[in-house]
């Protein structure tokens, strides 16, 4: 009877859970049998080791093989499980691997000829890798090469990137080394987002843009087709404050979850835009096994783009609710739950009405226009901070002398500091305007007189409601941020409520900012 064991990890959400690996072989009849709660991968996984260690001339025990995954009652996703547990059944048989088998956790999945291939979620497992742990704690890591970029992200020395078992062996055994992971300059971050400077005119919706940016606000565009409410969205990324390097892991990690990231690291905000048939799943996440990220998830410090909003089912759309409030998605499952992050900035856009026209060119009964945005209800409505019309009528010929990107992100960004210096002296920890709390919104930094009584009142008319109070609140600090003053005016508020008057863009729709 022969014994050896190592780590790997497996991922719930975007956490990870440390896993032993453990390999016994003794007297039975020949074959593996893998115990500890193992997804189809992983019992799959039998007769892609077996294969690769026989085409690599590595030893196969002809004899039973039990292979445990501990803690047993721990589900056990994902092809990674390859690596370690070869590396267990051939180290049963050599005492020289063993000691560096319990002071390393692998990852990879094999192909057919023993090459190490890349693995999804690889940066979760990565992440408690480094938690402090016990005695038995892993001190180095081994991944594929192409999962080098994702390693490389967190700038440590114990990662070490490997080709193919064979090589990994040898390491084990002590007859060869491995490379540690590259310097993350070494690759090449995604496309960088279109530039403002390509929209022609549309003054007045490039200042709202700006205003959400610089705040952090959620928008909703309405506008016939062709009046750049596509455009507007797909450069926001592009004036946001760029990403931290602990935004760039954890992002990068949901990306890895949900499969979508192709070993890449996400450099630049998210901008996620779903098609208008998605499903709830497919927004909110779920599915069966592990829960995977939906789109608000994989929008993570970034923007999520919903077009053609009227298409969307009315359901699907109110499950945003949550998600914007909270800032995370919860997805329980039978004794269990998986908990995704998801701030983001929601960007709403459809046509007026069905014929897509405005004004006298509508061809639409009074009717169909106030059935056309029905889906999205009041509470939804409330919960978006800017409302923007817009028409191909502000737009110009040529987009000569626009401003570009990075001179509106440096706005942006001076806006941001000035607000997160005024919310930390107040001991309060917010990223942007819109994510402050109602209660120090209005209890720490009241606004004066004039700015309650005009807010009074249009509470007392029922034009906004107490969520749009705030909202408006949030809107005028993010205003006078912009401005570079101390204090919301009352020219602050006013343009602030101007940003927020819904009924401008959502005709007949009768629900209040």
């Amino acid at each position: 009877m022969a014994l050896a064991s190592t780590h790997t990890a497996t991922v719930e959400g975007v956490a990870a859970h440390m896993v032993t690996v453990e390999a016994n072989v003794g007297p039975g009849l020949p074959g593996m049998h893998i115990v500890g709660l193992g997804d189809a991968a992983v019992k799959e996984s039998r007769d892609r080791i077996r294969t690769a260690l026989t085409n690599t001339a590595m030893p196969w025990p002809r004899t039973k093989i039990m292979v445990s995954l501990s803690p047993a009652h721990l589900p056990k996703a994902g092809s990674h499980f390859d690596l370690p547990i070869a590396l267990t059944v051939v180290g049963s048989l050599d005492p020289r691997a063993q000691a560096r088998l319990k002071r390393t956790m692998f990852m990879g999945e094999l192909a057919l000829d023993g090459t190490l291939r890349r693995v999804e979620g690889i940066l979760p497992m990565l992440l408690r890798s480094h938690a402090p742990g016990g005695a038995d704690a892993p001190d180095t890591v081994v991944v594929p090469r192409a999962n080098a970029a994702e390693a490389a992200l967190l700038g440590r020395g114990d990662i070490l990137v490997a080709d193919t078992l064979p090589e990994v062996w040898r390491w084990v055994v002590g007859d060869g080394g491995l490379e540690p992971a590259p310097a993350a300059r070494a690759f090449t971050p995604v496309d960088a987002p279109p530039d403002f400077s390509d929209i022609a005119g549309q003054l007045l919706e490039r200042d709202a843009m700006e205003i959400a940016a610089a705040g952090g606000h959620h928008v909703m565009m309405v506008g016939p087709p062709g009046s750049g409410k596509s455009m507007l969205a797909e450069r926001l990324p592009g004036i946001l404050p760029e990403m931290s390097v602990p935004e760039q892991i954890e992002t990068t990690a949901l990306h890895s979850a949900a499969g979508i990231s192709r070993g890449h690291i996400v450099a630049h905000r998210p901008f996620i835009a779903p098609h208008p048939s998605l499903t709830r799943v497919e927004l909110i996440g779920g599915g069966s096994g592990v829960p995977q990220p939906g789109a608000v998830s994989q929008a993570h410090n970034g923007v999520l783009f919903l077009d053609e909003a009227s298409e969307i089912p009315a359901g699907v759309l109110d499950s945003l609710r949550i998600p914007l409030e909270t800032g995370r998605v919860v997805l329980r499952r039978s004794r269990r739950e998986v908990v995704y992050p998801a701030h983001f900035q929601l960007v709403l856009a459809a046509n007026p009405c069905p014929c897509g026209s405005s004004g006298e060119n509508c061809s639409c009964q009074p009717a169909q226009r106030a059935r056309h945005l029905a889906n999205i209800s009041g509470p939804m409505r409330d919960r978006m901070d800017i409302f923007i019309p817009t028409t191909a009528q502000s737009a110009v010929v040529s987009p000569r002398g626009s401003e570009s990107s990075a001179e509106i992100a440096q706005r942006v960004a001076a806006a941001r500091d000035r607000a997160q210096h005024r919310w930390a002296r107040a001991g309060v920890e917010a990223a942007v305007n819109a994510r402050v709390s109602s209660t120090v919104l209005r209890r720490d930094f009241p606004p004066d007189e004039e700015t309650v009584i005009t807010l009074q009142g249009l509470l007392a008319d029922g034009k906004l409601t107490q969520r749009g109070v705030d909202k408006v609140l949030r809107l005028a600090w993010t205003v006078a941020d912009l401005a570079g003053e101390d204090q919301p005016r009352i020219d602050h508020l006013d343009r602030a409520l101007a940003l927020r008057a819904s009924h401008m863009v959502v005709a007949g729709a009768g629900v209040p900012a």
